[in-house]
């Protein structure tokens, strides 16, 4: 569900073989003189092809990111990568630290789906983040950025991303994450325990923005200044604000540092104070507590959705058919967190 952009990389020599297909696509939109050079295929991202090269044009050099979706599911929940584009071209345009969306490729480039964006150095690696002593005082500030970031992205105007209406999990999300496990005819007690909690505790309703909706450790960037990018926009939807706070404080986003429930690096407090003072409501913890049970919900259909895919979706690979066993464990963690165990 994500792309990595890595400050450490391989060193290639200039215009290797194999790029023709976006060389030829940034020569349309910047000319015939335009090169690529210095090209990285990063290893990291499963579900599309990111490819990170210089664009030359004379003496001028800009580092970008190319972006290209390899594997589509009908059942997909995620966005399209135009979708994505635009979602992230919003919170550009609104100062948000995001990528710079530069162009989309077009059935004239016959790249299929995808995108190229600026290129931002930082780390993603969620252990790193938790524990390198190089990001110690980063650390203490991160929460309250990520808090401000999703404050200042609720109050991006709908109109902006008005093609999110018909996004079937800015309709109803209970709804929607039932009727996805009910496609893959795949019976678990616990998700069903955890679909009825969430259909019988619904919160009040609350204003209707734009949320990140994958927004957790491993999803953003960050330099031992703190905050400097958040990546991956393909579970954007309109939403409750407070959404992405659930989503970042289940236990599957601590990577083990189970004791601080945001990201596994702060405690919840200096998340909600810095999505105050950068203009956000005050924060309901039940409500949180109720998107954070719905998180966990929902990873778990992902993960069965992932391992359908490689039992029935030709996406043969290990990483995919190991879903299918994390999918107890996700049962098993919403049953304590329901069950008030876990906090």
């Amino acid at each position: 569900m994500s792309t990595r952009h890595q400050t450490q990389q391989r060193a290639a020599s200039a215009e290797p073989d194999g790029f023709d297909d976006i060389r030829n696509a940034v020569r349309r939109r910047f000319g015939e003189a335009a090169r690529i050079d210095n090209i990285v295929a990063p290893t990291l991202g499963g579900s599309n092809r990111t490819v990170v090269f210089d664009l030359v044009e004379g003496s001028a050099s800009r580092r970008l990111v190319s972006r290209q979706e390899t594997y589509h599911a009908e059942d997909s929940p995620f966005l399209s990568p135009s979708n994505q584009f635009q979602v992230m071209a919003a919170a550009f345009r609104h100062g948000l630290p995001v990528p710079e969306p530069v162009f989309q490729y077009d059935d004239t480039d016959d790249m299929g789906a995808g995108f190229v964006t600026g290129f931002v150095a930082g780390e993603t690696m969620p252990k790193r983040i938790i524990a390198d002593p190089a990001f110690a005082e980063a650390r203490t500030r991160l929460a309250g950025e990520l808090g401000a970031f999703a404050a200042h992205l609720n109050a991006i105007p709908l109109e902006e991303v008005a093609f999110l209406e018909r996004i079937t999990d800015s309709v109803d999300p209970i709804a929607a994450q039932r009727a996805r496990y009910d496609y893959y005819n795949e019976p678990h007690p616990g998700i069903e325990l955890g679909l009825r909690w969430l259909e019988t505790h619904r919160p009040l309703p609350q204003k209707r923005v734009l949320v990140h909706g994958d927004f957790r450790n491993g999803n953003f960037m960050i330099t031992e200044k703190g905050l400097s990018a958040v990546l991956d926009w393909e579970c954007s939807h309109i939403g409750s604000g407070v959404e992405d706070f659930g989503w970042i404080s289940t236990r599957s986003w601590r990577f083990g540092s189970n004791n601080l429930p945001v990201g596994g690096f702060s405690e919840r407090n200096p998340l909600y104070q810095g999505y105050v003072a950068a203009g956000g409501p005050p924060v309901d913890p039940k409500a949180v507590r109720y998107w954070e049970i719905f998180g966990l919900v929902r990873w778990a259909i992902i993960n069965i959705m992932q391992a359908h895919g490689h039992v029935f979706g030709g996406r043969r690979s290990v990483v995919f058919a190991a879903c299918g066993r994390n999918t107890s464990q996700m049962e098993y963690d919403l049953l304590m967190t329901i069950a008030g165990h876990y906090t």
